[in-house]
């Protein structure tokens, strides 16, 4: 199945209740795991990738026959969006010509008006091409290549204005923070979300920084019109605790341990585990029939 844009997938998770799960790639292993567990589950899914991503893989480029190759081989029958995570307006630009099928935009940390023109140039794009666009408001706290915010709640008139310029899918910040939530975190303020939906109607919203949140809060999120989570940190987090491991166990020294393939298979099945127990949350598995 070629890639698709996510705007089907998102519009059916928000008038089903569930969310689609957007989980980063960083390298083969981590999109061949992610493309297995989706097929597997039958769930719809996005591959994310992050500009910083993007260039450790080589490029955009790279990724794209990456993803397409892995599609075809592996024979994926279910809906797959390859999507830019926490895109530049050169990166957006970019991904567009790469063969992306979605991208995000984010302009958080611009003046509002000047997000409002970029998105607005980008949106048009993006609907000539068949694209999918997210588009930011308030920035998502922890940092995400190189950009650090402070978990700022948007203000919800203008989530609407940035909604109302065509957009797939709004994320919002709402207190979520990238990375692992510190002791002292507040939560999530669920008020903001729902003052968000309230102006936005039908626009599936993203909530960004997923790891370590208490599955009842995102449950709760997802009945507030959440139709697609981020999901990197944890993935990372699994991957290396099996690799550590591995290695600690002195597996890597018993015949051909040392074999990459070898080495990183436990990573590759902590991810494979770690999708399926994100998508069971979410609410995906066997959305994809």
């Amino acid at each position: 199945m070629a890639l698709v844009s996510a705007k089907e997938m998102l519009q059916k998770a928000k008038a089903g209740h569930y969310a689609v799960g957007a989980f980063n790639i960083n390298n083969l292993e981590w999109t061949k795991a992610i493309l297995l567990t989706a097929e597997e589950q039958r769930s719809p899914v996005m591959l994310a990738v992050s500009e910083g991503a993007g260039k450790y893989m080589a490029g955009y480029k790279t990724v794209v026959g990456m993803v397409n190759g892995m599609l075809e081989e592996l024979k994926i029958t279910v809906p797959v969006a390859l999507h830019l995570d926490h895109g530049s307006y050169a990166g957006a630009k970019a991904c567009i010509e790469a063969g992306f099928s979605s991208i995000m935009f984010d302009g958080s940390s611009l003046p509002f008006e000047e997000n409002v023109e970029k998105t607005k140039e980008l949106v048009a794009i993006c609907e000539e091409k068949g694209m999918s666009i997210e588009a930011e408001v308030g920035s998502i706290g922890g940092e995400e290549d190189g950009v650090i915010g402070m978990g700022e709640c948007a203000d919800p008139q203008e989530c609407k204005k940035i909604a109302d310029l065509g957009i797939t899918m709004l994320a919002a910040g709402i207190g979520n923070i990238h990375g692992k939530y510190p002791a002292n975190w507040k939560g999530l303020q669920f008020d903001v979300l729902d003052a968000i939906q309230q102006l936005t109607g039908d626009m599936p919203l993203v909530l960004h920084g997923g790891t370590g949140l208490p599955d009842d809060m995102v449950k709760k999120a997802i009945n507030l019109g959440v139709s697609k989570i981020n999901v990197n940190t944890e993935c990372q987090l699994v991957f290396a605790e099996a690799t550590r491991k591995y290695i600690e166990e002195g597996k890597d020294q018993q015949g051909k341990g040392y074999d990459p393939r070898k080495l990183l298979a436990p990573g590759f099945e902590a991810i494979k585990a770690k999708v399926k127990e994100k998508m069971e949350v979410f609410g995906s598995i066997g959305k994809a029939d």
